[in-house]
């Protein structure tokens, strides 16, 4: 968790908003250290989290995580976390007989576009249960990320599906939130990236946009981060507020600054 973003977006662990959509977002850059932040965020906040690690491993979550004061492998061992490593699973699934379900199941069809295995995998993930187990504050779903999905030959209308499950499940039904990285590759050719995209942004209550730079590489300015608040249920005079932020990415934190205000400048 980098407490300057936390200040940026004016919360805190202990009062965290539930029931909203967050669309993390990255453009010729690495936007990972956005859901590094949120996944220990939430898991400070006491929540229940489930992680779709679709693009890293467990190790490598945990590691970060405990730079950032959280272990993630004792957040799993209490039952706070679960966590789908799509890089191992997409090889089980292989090895397992048809018949038997998997999150990752669209893996091995014809017709790559059935996620309702993956939507069971996180609804049975975050199911408030009512038993002698520990009370967590609210349930969170974290994916990392949806553009994997596209690249595994999965269309932009079903992915917009899973999530609008997701949502009408976590957010709606159980007042938890959901927050999701997509990657912007810049196409123009590239309509389902832009399809996804641009159907997120519309239903999302916070965009946060990570950007590289526009004069290229630097070494006290790593790029640029746009926020962006919407009340997607508003007109649009209403609903939008934006700020950006230049950034410098630490080994244990993350320097927000206004644009040419960077110390190395100053």
């Amino acid at each position: 968790m980098f407490p300057e973003l936390n200040n940026l977006l004016n919360t805190t662990p202990e009062g965290a908003e539930q029931g909203k959509l967050t669309l993390l977002c990255d453009a010729k850059t690495d936007g990972s250290f956005l859901v590094h932040h949120f996944l220990s965020f939430y898991l400070k906040a006491n929540c229940k989290v489930c992680l779709v690690a679709l693009i890293q491993s467990f190790s490598h979550y945990n590691i970060v995580g405990q730079k950032l004061g959280v272990s993630l492998t004792a957040a799993r061992e209490r039952g706070q976390l679960v966590v789908l490593e799509g890089l191992k699973s997409g090889v089980d699934v292989f090895f397992r007989p048809r018949e038997e379900p998997h999150p990752l199941q669209f893996l091995r069809e014809a017709n790559a576009g059935d996620l309702q295995p993956l939507y069971a995998f996180v609804r049975d993930a975050l199911q408030p249960v009512d038993s002698g187990e520990a009370a967590w504050r609210c349930p969170v779903l974290l994916v990392d990320d949806l553009s994997v999905l596209l690249s595994l030959g999965v269309g932009p209308v079903a992915v917009l599906d899973f999530v609008h499950y997701c949502r009408a499940t976590v957010c709606q039904e159980w007042k938890g939130n959901v927050v999701c990285l997509v990657h912007d590759s810049g196409d123009t050719e590239d309509e389902e990236s832009d399809v996804l995209l641009n159907g997120l942004s519309h239903q999302s209550h916070l965009i946060l946009r990570a950007e590289g730079l526009a004069t290229g590489f630097c070494k006290d300015v790593h790029g640029q981060l746009r926020i962006l608040w919407r009340r997607p249920l508003q007109p649009t005079t209403h609903r939008d507020r934006s700020l950006t932020y230049q950034y410098k990415i630490q080994d244990k934190s993350v320097s927000f600054f206004a644009k040419g205000m960077s110390p190395a400048v100053l």
